[in-house]
C-alpha cells in the first residue's frame, strides 16, 4: 500500500454528489427547518458560544449519511453540541425532520464539502470530538486519492481538536483500516487510545446502523481508530 506524502491540501474531492431522489418529506423538512438549523458555508469562523447560546463540549460528524447516529447522539447527550457535515441533500432532508421531531435544539448542519467547512467556518481548537464513520473507500488504487484520511486531513483535524480531544474513524473495509491506520500513526501530535497499531473497541455512544448490521451478519469486520491529539 503506497500513501501519499504530506501535501498542501488538495483541490480533489473525497466525494461524488450522487443526490439521488428525495421525497417530499425531505424536501419539505429542508424547507421548515433549514432556517431553524441549518448552516451556510460563507460567514467566517464561528462564534460556537453564540451560535448554541452556551458554553459546551462540540462534537463534529464529517458525513452524517442519513443521520441516525447523529440524531441519536443528540438526543441522548443534550448537554453537548453536535455539527454535522453532508454534501447529500436526502440525508441533510431526513435529518432535519428527525432532531424537528424529536426537539433537539443542539445540532447545526452544513450541507457542503467538509475541508471547505473546517477550514473557513470551524475555528481551531474549538472540538472534543471529530467523527467520520464510514466514509467512501475508494477501493481501487487509482482512486485512492480522493480518500478523504490524508496526511494534510489528519493535520487539519488535529488543528480544529482541542489538547486532548478525540478524532473517532470507523470502516468496513479492511484496506481502509489499515489505510487509516498507517496515515494516522505516521501524524505528528497524535496519540493512539488503543496503542501503537491497535484498533479500538467501538465506543457507546457510536450506535450500530442498519447497514452495519448486516454487515455483521454477512461476517464483514468492522474496524474502529481513536487518536487522541496530544
Amino acid at each position: 500500500m503506497t500513501l501519499p506524502t504530506d501535501k498542501p491540501l488538495r483541490t480533489i474531492r473525497s466525494f461524488i454528489r450522487r443526490q439521488g431522489r428525495m421525497t417530499a418529506m425531505q424536501e419539505r423538512a429542508l424547507v421548515d427547518h433549514w432556517p431553524r438549523y441549518g448552516l451556510e458555508a460563507k460567514g467566517g469562523l464561528l462564534d460556537l458560544d453564540t451560535l448554541f447560546g452556551r458554553s459546551a463540549p462540540r462534537l463534529l460528524e464529517i458525513g452524517f449519511g442519513m443521520g441516525d447516529a447523529l440524531a441519536e447522539m443528540a438526543l441522548a447527550q443534550p448537554e453537548q453540541d453536535y455539527i454535522g457535515i453532508e454534501v447529500h441533500r436526502p440525508g441533510v432532508g431526513r435529518v432535519l425532520g428527525k432532531l424537528a421531531e424529536q426537539g433537539s435544539d443542539n445540532v447545526r448542519l452544513f450541507c457542503h464539502d467538509a475541508i471547505d467547512i473546517l477550514n473557513q467556518r470551524i475555528p481551531d481548537g474549538s472540538l472534543v470530538r471529530v467523527l467520520l464513520l464510514f466514509p467512501d473507500p475508494w477501493q481501487k488504487s487509482r482512486h485512492h486519492k480522493r480518500r478523504i484520511v490524508q496526511p494534510e486531513f489528519a493535520e487539519l483535524i488535529r488543528r480544529k481538536l482541542k489538547p486532548g480531544g478525540i478524532f473517532h474513524m470507523a470502516t468496513d473495509w479492511e484496506d481502509y483500516a489499515l489505510w487509516m491506520m498507517a496515515v494516522m500513526s505516521a501524524a505528528p501530535g497524535y496519540e493512539n487510545l488503543a496503542g501503537a497499531g491497535n484498533y479500538s473497541e467501538r465506543p457507546g455512544y457510536r450506535i450500530l446502523t442498519k447497514f452495519e448490521k448486516r454487515g455483521q451478519r454477512l461476517g464483514h469486520g468492522i474496524w474502529d481508530l481513536l487518536f487522541k491529539r496530544l
